[in-house]
C-alpha cells in the first residue's frame, strides 16, 4: 500500500465526537501507507465525515459532498468516501441518492475506512453499515486541534432517547470507556503538550453508571486531574438531571477542573419537558442552577434551549423567556426545534409554524445577547487568566481563552502584551474593553 501513496483528502463535520472519529480514521489510513493532505484539490480520494443531527446538518453534510463531487468531475479526484452520521442514519439510500459516492461507512468508520477508500480509489463501490454496539469506544488517533487542548472521549452512544432526537438509532446504546483506557490516553496526550483536556461524551454525566453501577464522572475528574502537565479540565455535555453533588463538590474543589459547565435544559416548561421526555422538570432545574452557583459561586454555565418543540404554546414559551432572563446564563445557544424523521416528535399534533418558532428563537436571542453584554462589561478591568492560542497578524495581537470560554464555541479574549507569548502559554491579561462577544486586553507584567 506504501508504494501506491494514495492521497486522501478529510471534511470533517458536526460536533468534537465526531471530529474525535475523523482524528482515528486519519492515524489508520497514515499507519496503512496512505498520504493525508491538507487540500481537497490535491487528493485522489476525499473522505467526508458528516453529521446528521438536525435539518441544516443534513444539508451541510450534501452541499460539501457536492462541492467535492465537482472536483471529481472537473480535477483529478478520483473517489468520495462518505462516513458517519448520515451514512449510518440513511444507509446505502445515500449512495443511490447521490451516485457521486463511490463509498459509505456508518460511524464504525474507523473499522473499515482503509477497505473504503481503496475501493473509492479503484472506482468501486463499497458499503459498511455497522452496529452501532461495535463503535470502538477508543482508538490512536492524529490529534488535529492546536497544540495546547485536545477532545478526550469517555463514553459512546445515548440512553435518554429525547423525543426531538436520533442520536440513541445512530450510535446506539450508552458505553462507557474502561477508567484506565481513559487515563492512559489522557497521559498519551499529555506527553504531546496538551494543556487542556476536553471531555466528550453523548451524556458525560452518565459516564461510569453502566460500568460501576453508580455515576463516576467525579471520580474520572479526580484520576485525570493527576497527570501531570494538564492544567485544565473542561466538561462539555452534562444532563442537569445527573449533576450530583459529589460532581458539583469536584468541580468546586479540584483546581485543575475549570469552573465552567455545559448542561442542554432544553426548556423550562415542566409540560413541554415531559413531551420532550426529558427527565428533568422546572423545578429540578432550578434546584441544580442553585446549587452550582451557590457552591461555585464563579461557575460559568453554558445552556441550550430548544424553540417551536411541537405544542409549544405562547404560555409556555414566555416561561422560557422569563426563565432565560431571570437565570442570566453565561453562554446560552437557542434553536428551532428540527422535524426528523424516526423520532417520537415527528408525529406529534400541533406542530409549530417555521416562522412562529424563529420568531421565538429570535427573541431568547435577544434576550440573551443582552445578559451575555451585561456579563462582558463586568469583566472590564478584571485580569483573567487566559491560555493563548496563537497571534492574529490583522489585529495585531495575540489571542486566547479564560476558562469561561469553551474551544469553537464561545469567544475569544484579544490582547497585547510587552512580550512574546507562546501558543499555549498560561498568561495574566487585564482585560480593557467589550469587542461583541470578545474581549480586549493587555498582558499584565509579572513581578
Amino acid at each position: 500500500m506504501a508504494e501506491q501513496k494514495i492521497k486522501v483528502g478529510f471534511v470533517s463535520l458536526g460536533c468534537p465526537k465526531n471530529l474525535i472519529d475523523t482524528e482515528i480514521m486519519l492515524y489508520k489510513l497514515s499507519e496503512a501507507g496512505f498520504e493525508v493532505v491538507p487540500e481537497d484539490i490535491d487528493a485522489d480520494v476525499v473522505v467526508i465525515n458528516t453529521c446528521a443531527f438536525i435539518k441544516d446538518a443534513k444539508q451541510e453534510a450534501i452541499d460539501n459532498i457536492l462541492d467535492v463531487a465537482w472536483l471529481k468531475k472537473n480535477r483529478t479526484l478520483r473517489g468520495i468516501v462518505v462516513t458517519g452520521c448520515l451514512v449510518q442514519r440513511f444507509g446505502e439510500e445515500v449512495m443511490k441518492e447521490l451516485p457521486e459516492i463511490d463509498a459509505v461507512v456508518g460511524v464504525g468508520g474507523a473499522l473499515k475506512i482503509v477497505e473504503a477508500v481503496t475501493a473509492a480509489y479503484n472506482g468501486e463501490k463499497y458499503s459498511f453499515i455497522p452496529n452501532p454496539s461495535d463503535i470502538p469506544l477508543e482508538g490512536s488517533r492524529v490529534v488535529t486541534t492546536p497544540e495546547h487542548f485536545a477532545y478526550l472521549k469517555i463514553a459512546e452512544g445515548c440512553d435518554n432517547k429525547c423525543a426531538y432526537c436520533v442520536i440513541p438509532s445512530i450510535r446506539g446504546s450508552f458505553r462507557s470507556r474502561p477508567i484506565l483506557d481513559i487515563i492512559e490516553e489522557a497521559e498519551d496526550l499529555a506527553a504531546m503538550g496538551i494543556k487542556e483536556l476536553v471531555l466528550v461524551a453523548q451524556d458525560t454525566t452518565a459516564y461510569g453508571k453502566d460500568i460501576f453501577g453508580t455515576y463516576a464522572l467525579d471520580s474520572l475528574l479526580k484520576e485525570l486531574s493527576k497527570i501531570n502537565g494538564i492544567e485544565w479540565i473542561r466538561i462539555l455535555y452534562c444532563y442537569p438531571e445527573r449533576i450530583t453533588d459529589s460532581l458539583i463538590e469536584e468541580i468546586a474543589t479540584n483546581p485543575k477542573v475549570v469552573k465552567y459547565i455545559d448542561m442542554p435544559i432544553q426548556h423550562i416548561s415542566s409540560d413541554v419537558l415531559r413531551r420532550m421526555n426529558r427527565r428533568d422538570t422546572s423545578e429540578s432545574i432550578k434546584t441544580v442552577i442553585k446549587k452550582l452557583r451557590d457552591r461555585i459561586p464563579d461557575v460559568v454555565i453554558r445552556t441550550t434551549v430548544i424553540t417551536g418543540f411541537p405544542g409549544e404554546t405562547e404560555k409556555e414559551f414566555n416561561e422560557l423567556l422569563a426563565f432565560v432572563k431571570e437565570a442570566k446564563f453565561e453562554r446560552l445557544g437557542a434553536f428551532e426545534y428540527s422535524k426528523e424523521e424516526g423520532t417520537a416528535a415527528f408525529d406529534m399534533p400541533e406542530q409549530v409554524h417555521p416562522k412562529k418558532k424563529k420568531s421565538r428563537r429570535d427573541a431568547i436571542m435577544r434576550a440573551q445577547m443582552k445578559i451575555h453584554e451585561e456579563h462582558n462589561d463586568a469583566l472590564v478591568g478584571k485580569t483573567l487568566t487566559v491560555l493563548c492560542e496563537g497571534y492574529d497578524q490583522a489585529a495585531e495581537s495575540y489571542y486566547g481563552r479564560s476558562y469561561a470560554d469553551a474551544p469553537d464555541i464561545d469567544g475569544k479574549i484579544y490582547f497585547t502584551s510587552y512580550r512574546r507569548i507562546k501558543d499555549g502559554e498560561m498568561i495574566k491579561v487585564k482585560i480593557a474593553e467589550v469587542l461583541d462577544y470578545d474581549l480586549v486586553g493587555k498582558a499584565v507584567k509579572e513581578e
